[in-house]
């Protein structure tokens, strides 16, 4: 049974969803109209020291890693050195997976260029293996952008499967393999278990995995959208978004699902125990709160929300406890932040951000130390 907790306000927000994702970047990015651009005279090199802005109390040092294209989705190695992100960067229509150093040397391309990829994370703590899902089994075209003439929605390709590779340049192993969507894959702390987002049932829930794709176990069922899970730093909980419809709300989901489409709107946050009990609702406020992750001493999540915007078409990272109360706004730029991921050792925190963008549409990735609380 879902505990719903007491939260700061209850919005009502319309809104144009430009980027949404629980761990997948499905129908590309464009940068809303109140996003920072600018001028590609005399642009520092990368890596590129920016300004903070106003009330991003929680930041120093914000170092700008890429330039150009979209790159999302940015996740920490084991040991903090490196980081696994997507992009559609040319010469590239759809994302692939990438990998680089912190300080955003050494990239290099790790998928093969088929297919669509999304959801990278690193699978083993020696950092050695790293997993995500593709359609490339399906075909080595990008899979087609959904019909939009019926508002925002974005595809649930039943072609997406999840894959390892061993770095640098092993052989894909197959580690799902059923009719329906399998992505939205990330890795406990010890690297023993997967926690992923699968249609296998006919809805879309959270299951876990052993690493090599075996011990399948259902964790949600609750008619819906169960997606975008994280495990705790000390891998006992789970947190993840949700959106549950019920009477028109879910015959219409149903409809669309069918179809394999999904139209993203109000998204609410969750946590549970890694075995899939105890249910807690942290947020109520009918907007499209998505890509939790927790703080490092697990009493928190940081997240990406539209709440209180105008037409809800900007995005900002928020903190809350995970009882529901304590909210707090951390960004403050125009335009989108998103896919926080604090570092192993919880001093540094990688995210995406249209901020300082050369041309609207970019959005790339950013690195900043960690302040704590004020």
């Amino acid at each position: 049974m879902v505990k719903k907790m007491t939260v700061f306000c209850r919005l009502a927000l319309p809104f144009l969803l430009l980027l949404f994702s629980g761990c997948t970047n499905q129908g590309g990015t464009t940068a809303p109209s109140g996003s920072q651009t600018r001028s590609l005279v005399e642009v520092d090199p990368l890596p590129r020291l920016i300004d903070n802005f106003p009330g991003e109390n929680h930041f120093a040092n914000v170092i700008q890693l890429t330039d150009g294209a979209e790159n999302a989705e940015a996740y920490w190695s084991f040991n903090g050195q490196r980081l696994i992100f997507q992009t559609n960067r040319p010469p590239h229509s759809c994302d692939q997976i990438y990998i680089m150093d912190v300080d955003g040397g050494n990239l290099k391309q790790i998928s093969s260029g088929d297919g669509r990829t999304t959801c990278a994370y690193f699978l083993t703590p020696d950092d050695s293996t790293v997993l995500w899902a593709s359609t490339h089994l399906n075909s080595s075209d990008c899979p087609p952008v959904p019909d939009r003439s019926q508002g925002y929605v974005w595809p649930v390709y039943d072609s997406y499967d999840i894959f390892s590779k061993q770095l640098p340049d092993g052989e894909l192993v197959q580690l799902t393999n059923n009719p329906g969507y399998d992505a939205e894959a990330t890795v406990s702390p010890d690297g023993s278990r997967i926690v992923f987002t699968s249609m296998r049932d006919g809805d879309l829930d959270i299951y876990t995995m052993a690493a090599d794709g075996s011990d399948v176990k259902r964790l949600t069922s609750t008619p819906g959208y169960d997606g975008g899970p994280f495990f705790s730093p000390d891998g006992t909980m789970i947190c993840y978004r949700g959106r549950h419809p019920q009477g028109d709300e879910l015959t219409e989901f149903r409809r669309l699902l069918s179809e394999g489409v999904v139209r993203p709107s109000k998204m609410d946050l969750f946590v549970m125990n890694s075995d899939g009990g105890d249910v807690v609702r942290i947020t109520d406020n009918g907007a499209a709160n998505f890509a939790p992750f927790f703080t490092p001493d697990g009493k928190s999540l940081l997240f990406s929300s539209n709440m209180g915007t105008d037409g809800g078409r900007e995005f900002d990272i928020f903190k809350v406890n995970i009882d529901g109360t304590g909210m707090e706004q951390v960004t403050t730029s125009p335009g989108f932040d998103g896919f926080p991921m604090f570092s192993p050792d919880g001093n540094r925190l990688v995210f995406c951000s249209n901020r300082n963008n050369s041309q609207q549409g970019e959005t790339n990735i950013f690195v900043a130390d960690w302040l704590g609380e004020e």
